[in-house]
């Protein structure tokens, strides 16, 4: 197997920082869950890009993806969580960015897998906007796994990750539990592995003043001022893996696995 991870920072393990400061997160667990279930190494690649909206994704990350060699034969594809961001929203747009991706990858004969992220809204200003838009978008990519009978993992509709133990300090990405739990959804549904259980990880908390004024100005004022600058937190950022990589079964904190260079 050849798999590739394209996406935003979800796919690219933002929150699940290893001691060296390297991002882990899902798509290495799930690299690493394939190689573990088949019992073969995988060749891998991760193409994510924290801050890239779908548009990049489905071209520059995806065309990236399909002109690797040899071909992958599996890819997954989660974006539009930055695009829930923007002011003015076009899901219908997001919609047929994705449904090209669809097309591009059923044209090379390459096996691809849709996710939608997990529901961040509780914790975030204008939350209610945000879980309205996400919720339109997962509901229309998941009729468009349907219809061209593609594999979809739903984590928008998936209540137990929205517990505050499995996101990180931002509100905004998961931490190491949150990317293990994705994980562990993603090699259910692929490899028939049992899914995950609840881990009881957190419940609501009490958003105090003082706890709020801190969150708004360590987290919330840098992303508004590079929003101000144009910029973006991956402008000056590659994939992780841009060509293939071997998984191997090393143990990683959290006592999940993870890939490693060979």
């Amino acid at each position: 197997m050849r798999y590739v991870a394209i996406g935003d920072s979800f796919t690219e393990g933002v929150g699940d920082e290893l001691p060296d400061g390297s991002a882990r997160g899902w798509a290495d667990l799930v690299a690493a869950g394939l190689a573990a279930a088949s019992g073969e190494p995988v060749q891998y690649a991760n193409l994510a890009i924290r801050g890239r909206l779908l548009e990049p994704i489905v071209t520059v990350q995806l065309e990236a993806a399909l002109a690797l060699r040899p071909v992958p034969t599996l890819i997954t594809l989660n974006g539009g969580g930055n695009d829930m961001l923007r002011p003015n929203t076009d899901v219908d747009r997001l919609v047929a960015l994705t449904s090209r991706a669809i097309h591009r990858c059923a044209d090379e004969g390459v096996r691809l897998v849709l996710l939608s992220g997990p529901d961040p809204s509780e914790g975030l200003p204008f939350g209610k906007m945000i879980r309205r838009r996400g919720e339109e978008l997962t509901v229309r990519v998941r009729e468009l796994a349907v219809a061209n009978e593609l594999t979809f993992v739903n984590m928008f509709h998936d209540l137990e990750i929205r517990r505050p133990g499995y996101w990180s300090a931002d509100r905004l990405h998961l931490n190491a539990a949150g990317h293990e739990r994705v994980a562990g959804m993603v090699l259910a549904t692929l490899v028939g592995t049992a899914p995950p259980e609840a881990n009881g990880a957190g419940s609501p908390q009490t958003r105090r003043l003082l706890t709020e004024a801190r969150y708004y100005w360590e987290h919330v004022r840098p992303w508004v001022q590079r929003r101000l600058r144009g910029r973006s937190s991956g402008d000056t950022l590659t994939g992780k893996h841009a060509g293939w990589t071997t998984t191997g079964e090393t143990q990683p904190h959290g006592g999940g696995q993870t890939t490693q260079s060979r």
